[in-house]
């Protein structure tokens, strides 16, 4: 039987809309997926600028005007979107039929040559190229020693509209609020607080990033002091979500292996959104394997690389690193100070910082605009994490929690 001309490792959001182009780009696609049935359950926001022309409304729950708090309360000046998890789902799986692509369920543990896939019951998964989009876990990535990673981690529980107004207003998505009103010392956290449809709020006290994320028994109780402190009454049955992603992943480095979504990784470090960026790349991607599939895989893998990774995504990944390493080392009564100054920059500087992944020119000349702004004990907090090594680590890992990814 002749192989594929893709197989697609992983089916979150990445991978099915991926698959999904392929199809449609006239590729025979496989899907692998550990569980195909199981249903998506985190929250997914993201900018609703960075939403791809072609998404369907029903794909989107709501969208309303954005709001930060640092020192003082920003407006954002764009709006931000929650996605319809399940209407996503559905639209990118028809799309996955109208291409033909095949859905297999299994799980990768390896590949151990371009064009092939090691599965767990020892079976393998052979095709043109192989696309590694099973998550910051790198399925198919290099093996290599795992170093203490910066997670971001938040503790969240769903409101009624009405109980969530003194700290979400209606029509509005509060992006970051860094108030102390949590009343703890040690590490900053902040809340973030989005409507999920008409009728509900999803409140979720957030730490940005830390080496090793900050515990969710501190964040939840943060969380309940904070809300007590606004008079937001929380029912005993209402629903929780529990967040934990790393957001310092290393490039995908994967022999022969293409990796896209949160595997390459696309994951903003700042905030912790992706699912945006994969839908938008992903007929990028189709369109680039497709120009050199079946015959040249080599030429075609190189190309696809080339649309994920340009070199001015390339260098802009970089500079986002630094400022998430300037971050792990701040002291946490700076946080605050430091978004004060970032929330007051022009807007069009604060939207490329957020969004402009391969516009290095747009992003040198916000955090030249930000260094301006700064004093000098903030500056130095800018520019000192480009000249040393990743910050240690803060105390030993906590035990395993139950993840979701949020954004």
């Amino acid at each position: 039987m002749t192989p594929p001309d893709v197989a697609v490792v992983g089916g979150g959001p990445a991978g099915r809309a991926l698959a999904a182009a392929c199809g449609r780009a006239g590729l025979r696609t496989v899907l692998l997926d550990r569980a195909p049935a199981a249903p998506w359950r985190a929250t997914y926001g993201t900018w609703a600028g960075e939403l791809p022309a072609d998404l369907p409304a029903e794909a989107v729950a709501v969208r309303v005007r954005g709001r930060a708090v640092a020192l003082s309360a920003h407006a954002l000046g764009w709006e931000y979107a929650v996605l319809d998890v399940p209407a996503l789902r559905a639209h990118l799986d028809a799309g996955m039929g109208r291409g033909g692509v095949e859905v297999r369920r299994g799980r990768a543990v390896g590949s151990p040559a371009p064009g092939r896939v090691l599965l767990a019951d020892g079976s393998e998964l052979r095709a043109g190229v192989v696309v590694d989009a099973g998550g910051a876990a790198q399925p198919l990535g290099r093996p290599a020693a795992r170093a203490v990673t910066a997670d971001q981690t938040a503790y969240g529980v769903v409101v009624p509209s009405g109980a969530a107004a003194p700290l979400v207003r209606p029509g509005e998505a509060l992006f970051m609020d860094w108030r102390p009103d949590h009343g703890r010392p040690g590490w900053p956290s902040f809340l973030y607080g989005v409507p999920l449809d008409g009728s509900r709020v999803l409140l979720e006290e957030t730490s940005l990033a830390r080496r090793p994320g900050l515990g969710l028994p501190e964040l939840r109780e943060r969380l309940a002091a904070r809300l007590a402190r606004h008079g937001v009454v929380v029912a005993a049955d209402a629903g929780v979500e529990r967040v934990r992603f790393p957001v310092d992943v290393p490039r995908h480095r994967g022999a022969g292996v293409l990796g896209f979504g949160a595997a390459a990784p696309l994951v903003h470090p700042a905030s912790g959104f992706s699912v945006a960026t994969a839908l938008t790349l992903a007929p990028r991607v189709a369109a680039a394997l497709a120009a050199h599939l079946p015959g040249r895989p080599g030429e075609a893998l190189a190309a696809a690389r080339e649309v994920v990774w340009p070199a001015g995504a390339r260098a802009v990944h970089r500079f986002r690193r630094i400022g998430l390493e300037a971050l792990l080392r701040m002291p946490p009564a700076d946080v605050p100070v430091f978004f004060e100054r970032f929330f007051a920059l022009p807007e069009h500087h604060r939207w490329n910082y957020l969004t402009a992944r391969d516009d290095l020119r747009a992003t040198a000349a916000t955090m030249t605009a930000l260094f301006a702004r700064a004093d000098w004990r903030l500056r130095a907090q800018l520019v000192v994490p480009a000249l040393l090594p990743p910050a240690a680590p803060l105390r030993p890992p906590s035990p395993p929690t139950p993840t979701s990814l949020s954004h």
